[in-house]
């Protein structure tokens, strides 16, 4: 598939994906992504079965169609007490609705990149799933290796809560997996950096505060034991 320039300000419009993007998107798929998916995903992806997803398309050119899509997103929703992070959510054991967004794919065509076009779709799907009174959060993998893709969702405030090894295969070679996570509705696992490092702090103080205690009691000791000797 041949993908033109993008323009130097490009008009993108984001929308959800839809029966007539079929073809398009699982060719971008096919072409920007190192991972393929079978038929029955993308028939899945256009037609909201289980799976939501926004694409973006460049409306800047005077020759466009508007169908001609640039960039795509695709999330499933599920069960929080099901999904592998499910131990970082501190979810209430007894409601058995909480729920979880994962992000399937994401992709930008090449010659769009590094347009915000990503961060814009990353955005839809934290909105979505902040739109639903039962979600806690939103998370992905990614490839170990994948720095550029890493530094996106740290700089949207995912956070790395995982390492996975030999998690890809990609052309016959073996990569480890990150898992990011991004906490949503005020579940109580959504710490700032701030309140990591105060965490930690309070830890190794209360740590050092008793380690004295035991250090002077000793000393005591010693001291008692002495002075009996005398």
């Amino acid at each position: 598939m041949v993908y033109h320039k993008a323009p130097h300000c490009p008009n993108i419009f984001y929308r959800l994906a839809r029966p007539s993007d079929l073809e398009v998107l699982e060719q971008i798929h096919c072409d920007v992504l190192p991972i393929s998916y079978n038929s029955e995903f993308f028939h899945d992806v256009v037609n909201g079965c289980d799976i939501v997803s926004w694409v973006a398309v460049d409306c800047s050119r005077p020759d466009s169609r508007g169908d001609e899509l640039i960039g795509f997103v695709t999330a499933r929703i599920f069960l929080a007490n099901e999904s592998e992070i499910g131990d970082l959510l501190r979810y209430d054991t007894s409601r058995t609705d909480q729920t979880v967004v994962y992000i399937l794919t994401l992709g930008v065509v090449d010659s769009y990149r590094n347009l915000g076009i990503a961060t814009s779709l990353i955005r839809k799907v934290i909105k979505y799933a902040s739109s639903i009174p039962t979600c806690q959060a939103v998370y992905l993998h990614v490839v170990a290796e994948n720095h550029p893709a890493i530094s996106l969702y740290k700089k949207m405030l995912f956070k790395c809560v995982q390492r996975l090894p030999n998690f890809y295969c990609i052309n016959d070679q073996i990569y480890d997996a990150f898992v990011f996570v991004y906490f949503v509705n005020g579940d109580p696992s959504h710490y700032s950096p701030l309140d990591l490092v105060v965490a930690v702090a309070t830890y190794v103080k209360s740590v050092v505060k008793s380690l004295a205690k035991r250090l002077w009691k000793n000393l005591d000791k010693k001291v008692d034991v002495r002075n009996a000797r005398d």
